[in-house]
């Protein structure tokens, strides 16, 4: 694979995982949104069919990493750290593109929401305004869930294990049976297995932190949020967003030492 193969191939996969995820995370989330309120197994399902569209998309080009923790993770395995600046650059990029147009897709919808008296406040809300008080005072705007992650409870500690937990699973599956017969990237039987696996992430480990398991993930579209001309968006919780980040990135190196002494 070369240099441009592997930067085009990891900018497509990730703005198309970031595009799906985020999306079914606006389709619950907005005001005006047909798919409102439809809830967790929605966006964890939402989710893995998006990783499993961004791999098919992607692997011929870089095999489809589409996640910094991945990389790290197959760096260490192989003692390869060439592509590795070529993969994250690709794939902070692919994650702002997907989250811009996330953005306009739900345009109509962001406008609805962010501008709706009992989402952000002021004369006539209802009680619902207090939640929305609460969470900007935490330094999360009303739809930065969108874009990128939040604790439920904010423990530094708690989040971060959460975050390297989840990382582990799914770099373990990726490095163990994730990876086709050439050892380059997801085959098509891998690219379904790691969709499960992130399912079942979502579903058994999601509740805390929402699992970004992904530092592209959380990074690219929180900056998008930030840059973005939303009304009333409130803050992109950068205190927090170190966690998304190094959470994973550790989960991945963990799971490549794993994978080292019991597999290799």
């Amino acid at each position: 694979m070369s240099s441009s193969d592997i930067f085009i191939g990891e900018t497509i996969g990730t703005a198309i995982l970031i595009l799906l995820g985020g999306g079914v995370c606006a389709a619950v989330t907005l005001k005006a949104s047909k798919a409102r309120n439809a809830g967790w197994l929605a966006i964890t399902f939402g989710w893995g069919f998006a990783v499993l569209t961004a791999v098919y998309t992607s692997a011929p080009l870089s095999g489809a990493h589409l996640n910094p923790a991945v990389t790290v993770a197959l760096a260490i395995k192989d003692g390869d750290w060439s592509n590795v600046p070529t993969y994250f650059a690709g794939q902070l990029l692919g994650a702002m593109i997907g989250a811009t147009l996330v953005w306009v897709a739900y345009y109509g919808q962001f406008h609805a929401h962010l501008t709706d008296r009992e989402i952000v406040g002021g004369p006539g809300a209802q009680a619902t305004a207090a939640k929305a008080v609460e969470a900007q005072e935490k330094g999360a705007g009303p739809v930065l869930g969108v874009f990128s992650t939040g604790p439920e409870i904010r423990n530094a500690a708690q989040n971060l294990a959460t975050e390297i937990v989840g990382t582990v699973v799914l770099v373990l599956a990726v490095l163990t049976q994730g990876l086709n017969d050439k050892g380059n990237g997801l085959g098509t039987l891998g690219a379904l297995v790691t969709a499960l696996v992130v399912v079942s992430i979502g579903l058994s480990l999601g509740g805390p932190t929402g699992y970004a398991i992904n530092p592209a993930r959380d990074l690219g579209p929180r900056i998008v949020h930030a840059l973005l001309p939303l009304p009333n968006k409130g803050g992109s919780d950068w205190g927090y967003a170190w966690i998304p980040v190094v959470g994973p990135l550790i989960g991945g190196a963990i799971a490549a030492g794993i994978y080292n002494v019991a597999f290799a």
